[in-house]
């Protein structure tokens, strides 16, 4: 059962069918949903015929991170994210690293936190801690779209960036919505095999690299993250692919190839050795990719100059080092390097 009007909000992003079903259009999914059901994120239900968001204020995780935790290194770097999240997700991946609040939702008897957290407080609370953004992260921000929305318009006003972290799996008219208020996102690319997301995640790839293009097209900062798993997505081919594919949108996009580490369903694997994250990194650099950077790890995250290869940021696991730039350019060359400086 839905909580109470406090929890549950009309949606935005849906029509009314015959039947009192509602159909969603807020992600790929388009989920057509019969009265009293929930759509596969499991936090919108059709409630006596009108689709309801039951996460909205209902906070489960508010922590303040650097914002090379997301991962973003060309943009704002050294600056904290104040970032936020709800229960649930529209994907079903067995290797979630969040999966205790990624995979939890009300239709599952798992019920969100009951104070609720107004839009203005969180951006209060990011100015309270210094943060110059605001990150909808650790799940899926596309399936509580509603309060990241009104809470992406107050830190507009306020001077707060806004980033998603996602894994891309929201409608065009989606992304046109939240673009005025959006300055960066990190996509996780999981795979460049559809069986893959059908299979692990419950998804399409189509939709995702659709939202990749289209974000890079639209003008937000856009860097790409994939979780190299042994044995599922870590082959030289499939790992060329993903990098032509993002060097055809544009060199400039950078690419984090995360080191997997056993968790949920996928406990019995082991983690990815260092030497198969070089070889991506290899793999990207060949396609036309100028910045590839290693993830879950203690090396390979430094940025150099992708024409003299002048060191121009360091960074320690996540964290800010020397930044050597000069307006966004590379104080030996001149290369202008692509990012979000200042």
């Amino acid at each position: 059962m839905a909580r109470g009007n406090d929890a549950a909000r009309e949606a935005l992003f849906w029509e009314k069918l015959e039947g009192n079903r509602g159909q969603c259009h807020l992600c790929a999914h388009e989920c057509r949903i019969p009265a009293g059901n929930f759509g596969i994120c499991g936090v919108r239900q059709n409630v006596a015929g009108v689709l309801r968001t039951l996460v909205y204020g209902r906070l489960i995780a508010a922590n303040v991170d650097p914002i090379e935790k997301k991962p973003l290194y060309h943009f704002l770097p050294g600056s904290t994210s104040y970032s936020v999240a709800t229960v649930g997700c529209n994907f079903k991946c067995g290797f979630c690293q969040n999966w205790q609040i990624s995979q939890a939702s009300p239709r599952d008897g798992a019920n969100p936190p009951d104070r609720q957290v107004a839009p203005g407080e969180i951006v209060a609370a990011a100015q309270r801690h210094g943060c110059r953004s605001i990150s909808y992260t650790y799940t899926e921000p596309t399936i509580y779209f509603e309060y990241a929305y009104d809470t992406a318009r107050l830190a507009r006003e306020a001077g707060l960036a806004n980033v998603f972290v996602t894994n891309g799996y929201m409608t065009r008219q989606a992304l046109d919505t939240i673009k005025p208020y959006l300055a960066a996102a990190n996509v996780d690319l999981k795979s460049f095999r559809d069986e893959s997301y059908r299979t692990t995640c419950k998804a399409r790839l189509q939709p995702v690299l659709d939202t990749i293009a289209a974000m890079k097209e639209l003008g937000v900062w856009l860097e790409v993250t994939t979780l190299v798993i042994p044995g599922e997505n870590d082959s030289d081919e499939e790992l060329g692919e993903i990098a032509a594919f993002l060097a055809r949108i544009d060199g400039d996009i950078p690419w984090h190839v995360s080191q997997f580490h056993p968790d949920y369903q996928f406990d019995h694997r082991g983690p990815t050795p260092v030497e198969t994250l070089k070889r991506a990194r290899d793999i990207g650099r060949r396609a036309g990719l100028r910045y590839v950077y290693l993830g879950n790890v203690r090396e390979g995250t430094d940025t150099f100059c992708p024409r003299c290869r002048e060191p121009l940021v360091e960074r320690t696991y996540m964290r800010l080092g020397r930044v050597n730039l000069n307006g966004g350019k590379c104080p030996t060359c001149g290369a202008s390097i692509g990012g979000v400086w200042s």
